[in-house]
């Protein structure tokens, strides 16, 4: 019962008022006295955070916390793609010849996730990564790859849940809900970052300000719980050890780039 409450706190509602309540209680000061409660519900590993339990200012400055430096490594191989984030593989495969993915029974097509046909061919017969995060997880998102940031925009308005009743049951939420999305230009491959927005509120944060931008670096963070898609041109072979609802943490190699030319 108290976990669903914490999660209730950082998943928000469907209610748009009802949301910008909750996100004004959790930014509060008011909220230091949950944070303990939070982590130990939540079995946060306290040991990676950059702060102790007690430096932080409120529910909201812990979900958003950083790590110590150098504690997650990062896949060194220069072909190599790793994870943006920390989170549960919930889906992953092949994009097919219609430009499109299934994922909890809703079927997905690129032009509508990414909003722009033109950017949807480019990763025609690709592949596509969904990580879902939970309230107990790490909620900053990295470079998957060394590259050149092409450009970033935005598209979607109101948000619907992203957790598994949210995904089977709400109306397409990866192409319908509140985006931001990073076009990632790798020397073999191209690729696109796509932070899904959690319910009724502007929830993510650029904080990369830079065209290039190295594996591993941060590039942007949730203030509330949500969803990154990752897309990859078909120059790529994902790990055969990846497995549906695994666990991985940003810096794990996730796959390969193949080729030597962009698709």
């Amino acid at each position: 019962m108290r976990k669903f409450l914490f999660r209730s706190l950082v998943e928000l509602t469907g209610n748009p008022i009802a949301s910008s309540l909750l996100k004004k209680i959790t930014s509060s000061s008011a909220s230091r006295f949950l944070i303990k409660p939070f982590a130990k519900a939540n079995a946060l590993n306290t040991e990676e955070m950059a702060r102790q339990l007690h430096e932080y200012k409120s529910l909201q400055d812990l979900f958003t916390r950083e790590l110590k430096p150098g504690i997650r490594p990062v896949d060194p191989s220069p072909q190599s793609v790793v994870s943006p984030v920390d989170g549960v593989l919930t889906s992953f495969g092949k994009i097919s010849e219609q430009d499109s993915f299934l994922v909890k029974g809703q079927d997905y097509k690129l032009d509508s996730i990414l909003g722009n046909q033109e950017k949807a061919k480019q990763f025609s017969k690709g592949w596509y990564f969904i990580f879902y995060l939970s309230p107990s997880h790490y909620h900053r998102i990295h470079s998957p790859v060394n590259g050149e940031i092409e450009e970033q925009w935005s598209c979607g308005g109101k948000s619907y849940p992203v957790n598994e009743l949210g995904m089977k049951h709400a109306p397409k939420p990866l192409s319908t809900n509140y985006r931001l999305i990073t076009m990632l230009t790798n020397t073999n491959c191209q690729m696109a970052v796509i932070k899904v927005g959690a319910l009724n509120v502007n929830s993510i944060h650029f904080t990369h300000n830079h065209t290039s931008i190295n594996k591993g670096n941060e590039m942007a963070y949730f203030s509330f719980g949500s969803t990154v898609v990752l897309l990859i041109g078909s120059a790529f072979e994902p790990c055969e050890s990846l497995k549906l609802n695994m666990s991985v943490q940003y810096g794990n190699r996730i796959g390969m780039i193949t080729d030597t030319h962009l698709e």
